[in-house]
């Protein structure tokens, strides 16, 4: 019988396997000899230099006096002969990245100088020194040091003399006592518009539905309308709430004053001596209201301008627009009723910490230096 050769198939896996191994060994070549050169990278003529010197037994010093190059840069290509046993370019992980190290360092520090700059500014002041990339590219490398894109907040203009009453105000009021604050009538006006920026809602939708009805909110002209209304709170909880007719001037500021302040004083438990807090509105300051407050025997708290950061009527506010708009009133006399109900609700607790927590916007002007604060 003639001896059977090995099958086919099996010849077939042998010169494959062949085909990758020389294809490995080219590749390892390859890259070891054509690697993207660093920047300042020494030949490999001078590597094998720095290695035939240290296997002479010349120290990491002598080389580098013998070669003109840095104690670090010998240790380095020393160290990875010892490591991989080779001083070629290995493969590297993934592409080399289109920002130099300076450029990448030189967009940080413009982003952290200038919070405005857009990535559009960006991009152009790195294409003019030769470093084309895209608005992501440089987006990340402003991620990777804790710059992220946010909206910027709208805070009230603040000049130095308002940043001065303000850190007179903290400072003279941050070692005041929890029962101190606990007898402050808090109030503020507020307006709340029927149809319009506050009511900002959110709808599950598909793609290109954005229009239609069922994922719209209807807006009018102008609004549809608003209400004005004033306001009052402490730490005991909510107290009266009324709708601003018409125009407020002084004498219907008083007016408001005379029906709801002292009622609201007495249903919270202030008692006789509690403080009146109200901003530096020029109808609240004028002579004849403060002659009433004079008259009633109110204390009113002194108070610095610009700084609706420092009144905790604000987050109030807030959470009834939030909750009012909701419930999506249809017209004016629904909005005044959903205010008032919902006024109502707001609980105890949360007018409690809202005050428990105020020596904290205290210290936060102090450390902003009169500065606006997240409050």
């Amino acid at each position: 019988m003639t001896q059977k050769g090995p099958p086919v198939c099996n010849l077939i896996s042998v010169q494959i396997q062949l085909l990758r191994d020389g294809l490995r060994c080219w590749l390892r070549e390859y890259w070891g000899a054509n690697s993207i050169m660093k920047s300042k990278e020494h030949t490999r003529q001078v590597r094998n230099m720095v290695l035939e010197k240290f296997k002479a037994g010349l120290g990491y010093k002598k080389i580098s006096q013998a070669l003109n190059i840095s104690r670090s840069t010998v240790q380095s290509i020393i160290r990875k002969w010892k490591e991989y046993g080779t001083t070629v370019n290995l493969p590297r992980q993934g592409r080399p990245p289109k920002l130099t190290g300076r450029t990448r360092r030189s967009l940080i520090r413009e982003a952290a100088k200038r919070p405005m700059v857009t990535l559009d500014e960006m991009q152009r002041a790195t294409a003019q020194v030769g470093e084309t990339v895209h608005r992501t590219t440089i987006s990340r490398a402003l991620h990777k040091c804790g710059l992220y894109g946010r909206v910027a907040r709208r805070k009230p203009l603040l000049k130095e003399n308002h940043k001065k009453s303000r850190l007179q105000f903290a400072r003279s009021h941050v070692e005041d006592t929890a029962n101190m604050w606990k007898k402050v009538l808090w109030s503020d006006e507020t307006k709340i518009e029927l149809f319009g920026h506050n009511a900002k809602r959110y709808a599950w939708r598909r793609n290109n539905t954005a229009h239609h009805s069922e994922n719209t909110i209807p807006t009018v002209k102008y609004g549809g309308g608003s209400i004005m209304l004033w306001g009052c709170f402490s730490s005991a909880g909510t107290g009266k709430l009324v709708k601003v007719h018409g125009k407020m001037d002084g004498a219907k500021y008083r007016a408001i004053l005379e029906e709801n302040l002292l009622e609201s004083a007495k249903d919270l438990r202030l008692g006789r001596r509690f403080t009146f807090q109200q901003d530096n509105d020029p109808k609240h300051k004028a002579r004849a209201t403060m002659e009433w407050f004079k008259k009633k025997n109110i204390h009113v708290l002194e108070w610095p301008s610009q700084s609706p950061d420092l009144n905790p009527i604000e987050n109030l506010w807030q959470d009834l627009k939030t909750a009012v708009h909701k419930r999506s009133p249809s017209n004016l006399t629904e909005l005044e009723l959903f205010c008032k109900e919902e006024w109502a609700r707001i609980s105890v607790t949360r007018c409690a910490k809202l005050v428990e927590t105020y020596p904290k916007r205290l210290a936060a002007v102090i450390a902003a230096k009169g500065g606006s604060t997240k409050y």
